[in-house]
């Protein structure tokens, strides 16, 4: 029988123009990743889409000290390095082993500070395939309220939300009357625990009494006075939430932990009394002291004393009676922002 249009061979339907298809949606085991190099941590989080969030299926977190020295000497000294390099490797490894498909690695103040800081990325990218961004003050302190906000308390007047780094404070001021806040005013201190540290004559370990902590908070009221100068008091109460290792560590003290559970600190809500009281008391202890408290222990216990100078200095000016306690914030903001386009 002889073939004719209407023989009805069976032919593939036309594909529709490429402006009428339908865009794809990204499907909910897709993984993507943050990474943020700090002056003192390594931090990777890597997550796929849930509902209307995150769920995190791998995580990384190092102390590699990428800032050690910088204050004295304007650069990344090779040791700090080789030890980020090591950290961001094991990080690689986990992004290809994870399949992601889309991450964001950020670098913050010790990369903006260090004159080699450049150079630093590109032998990164070179070794590990990272492609890590410096990013502004603004820009970490924007995406640390991003990551944490969730965790403020309900309330009127604004909110101050504070980022203790190893390099820098970000304080931020924030309107959290909406899903998102609004970011009111904010301020960057080259004070964190590592640059404050050094800057104070600690990093050799020693201990050095009262004299130098009254020093070490002297210099972060000074670093805060811009900033405390434009705020006016806040109406009701003054709300606060802090997010870094100073203030999971020193929650974890409070509550007495033997070692660290991320379950029970984040989103604690501990007395502003009762932190102030356990950063007054580990100022005291000796070096040796300190490395003996769980969750101190002998990573932390050089750097802790600059977290308790920095937190007591913000308790300071901020009239709040609680702090809020987040185990999260710029990774998170990060996931938010590559997941749910959320921004402020």
């Amino acid at each position: 029988m002889p073939r004719g249009k209407d023989s009805g061979s069976a032919r593939p339907a036309p594909k529709p123009p490429a402006e009428r298809r339908p865009r794809p949606r990204w499907p909910e085991s897709r993984h993507y990743a943050a990474l943020d190099l700090g002056t003192n941590n390594c931090r990777l989080l890597i997550a796929r889409p849930q509902g209307g969030g995150f769920t995190v299926v791998d995580a990384f977190s190092r102390i590699v000290r990428l800032g050690e020295g910088l204050a004295t000497t304007g650069k990344l000294s090779d040791a700090a390095i080789e030890r980020t390099l090591a950290a961001l490797r094991i990080c690689a490894e986990k992004l290809k082993r994870r399949n992601v498909a889309l991450a964001r690695s950020v670098a913050t103040e010790a990369c903006r500070q260090a004159s080699n800081g450049s150079e630093f990325i590109e032998r990164v990218y070179r070794e590990t395939g990272i492609a890590l961004d410096i990013i502004t003050a603004e820009e970490e302190a924007r995406l640390a309220v991003l990551g944490c906000h969730a965790l403020l308390e309900p309330g009127d007047g604004p909110a101050l939300v504070f980022d203790i780094g190893g390099g820098s404070t970000e304080l931020v001021l924030v309107n959290s009357s909406a899903p998102v806040p609004r970011i009111l005013d904010w301020h960057s201190a080259p004070w964190g625990v590592v640059s404050l540290t050094e800057a104070a004559g600690l990093a050799d370990g020693a201990d050095r009494g009262a004299a130098v902590y009254a020093d070490m908070r002297a210099r972060v009221a000074k670093s805060f006075a811009p900033f405390v100068s434009r705020l006016t008091p806040p109406a009701g109460t003054p709300r606060l939430l802090g997010t870094s290792g100073t203030v999971t560590t020193l929650a974890s003290v409070h509550l007495g932990l033997a070692s660290y559970d991320r379950s029970v600190v984040d989103g604690l809500i501990v007395p502003a009394a009762a932190m102030r009281g356990v950063s007054a008391g580990i100022a005291r202890m000796s070096m040796a002291e300190r490395a003996q408290v769980p969750c101190i222990g002998n990573e932390r216990a050089d750097l802790v004393v600059a977290g308790c100078a920095i937190l007591e200095t913000i308790l300071d000016f901020w009239p709040a009676e609680r702090l809020g306690i987040a185990d999260r914030g710029i990774r998170e903001g990060i996931l938010r922002r590559l997941i749910g386009g959320a921004s402020l």
